[in-house]
């Protein structure tokens, strides 16, 4: 992670900031202005990302994109013009980004992200990848790994989505409301909130750890019928991309659906993922990328102001409950 020296925030950026320095005090604010991201691969949940971490005030953001505009960004990506079509994301993304907070150092980096040595990645303290196969997101993450730089995966596949964070040893602040009795003998019982300030601190696994577990294994589909199939879900689509080198597409509908089943059936002998499950995950959906991109921001920022509890380790949005959850995999 690079080294922190953090500066004063100018009258202006204190002006601008001032909801958020109330919510989140001084000195948390001056660790997001000193913090620099990068956001590889500027989709729809990328570009939701990108817009709370830039409003909060961070000192720059950097997206790396080498992919071209396409119709199906217009779905949900909402920094790229509709004329600017088939020009590369990253570029056309940064005009509106740079309007929601001409203070962040907004760059465009239109390279590969698997070209990317350890170098390039030794410049950022946060590091999120969006639309990476599952082998380059593990690369990346034993880069961050080694060098203390705190590692984000997300992906959002039609309404299905998830995000994975290692954080390495990770430490933070958290808040404990406790209620202490102020009333006297014989009273009726009044008590006051006492708020105090607890450390604490958690060790993440890496990656490679996190999804080295047998799904067909009884504990896995023990959990699975508790919470949900969300994790094997997860898996086939990364295999997907993996053996494709792309991500599902509308107009291979029928095609790449017969594709998701037979992997599914290769890794797994659960009924718990039905087929049904494959009629979702097309394209992004704005409202889903809205809910798991301001999600992620949101650890982003409790990563960096190392205030109150990380999600551990992963975060799965369900389209067949609509709801999110958080599941610890690989601990």
């Amino acid at each position: 992670m690079v080294e922190q020296d953090y500066q004063e925030l100018t009258a202006e950026e204190a002006e601008l900031y001032d909801r958020q320095i109330r919510l989140w005090g001084l000195e948390n604010q001056k660790k997001l202005r000193n913090s620099k991201i990068l956001i590889a691969g500027i989709n729809g949940l990328g570009a939701e990302i990108a817009k709370n971490i830039i409003l909060a005030g961070v000192k720059s953001v950097t997206f790396l994109d080498s992919k071209s505009v396409s119709k199906l960004d217009f779905a949900s990506q909402f920094f790229i013009p509709r004329t600017d079509e088939n020009k590369l994301r990253a570029e056309a993304s940064l005009p509106r980004a740079q309007a929601l907070n001409p203070m962040v150092e907004l760059t465009a980096d239109t390279g590969n992200l698997h070209e990317k040595d350890e170098e390039f990645f030794k410049k950022f303290d946060v590091i999120v990848i969006i639309e990476g196969k599952m082998s380059e997101q593990i690369r990346i993450d034993n880069i961050c790994r080694a060098n203390n730089i705190k590692f984000f995966a997300a992906d959002m596949w039609g309404l299905f989505g998830f995000s994975f964070s290692d954080l390495q040893e990770h430490e933070f602040a958290e808040d404990i409301i406790k209620h202490k009795v102020v009333s006297k003998p014989n009273e009726k019982v009044k008590t006051e909130p006492i708020k105090t300030t607890s450390k604490r601190s958690l060790n993440f696994p890496s990656l490679e750890t996190a999804i080295a577990f047998d799904y067909n294994s009884p504990a896995f589909v023990k959990r699975m019928k508790k919470s949900g199939p969300a994790p094997l879900v997860m898996k086939i689509l990364q295999t997907f991309r993996e053996q494709e080198n792309r991500d599902p597409l509308p107009e291979n509908r029928e095609e790449d659906i017969k594709k998701l089943l037979s992997i599914r059936d290769s890794l797994s002998n659960s009924e718990q993922v039905t087929d049904i499950y494959f009629e979702h995950v097309f394209g992004q959906i704005s409202p889903s990328a809205a809910i798991l991109g301001g999600s992620v921001a949101q650890e982003i920022i409790k990563t960096v102001s190392q205030k109150d509890a990380p999600h551990y380790n992963y975060f799965f949005f369900d389209p067949q409950t609509a709801c999110g959850y958080i599941e610890a995999i690989g601990v």
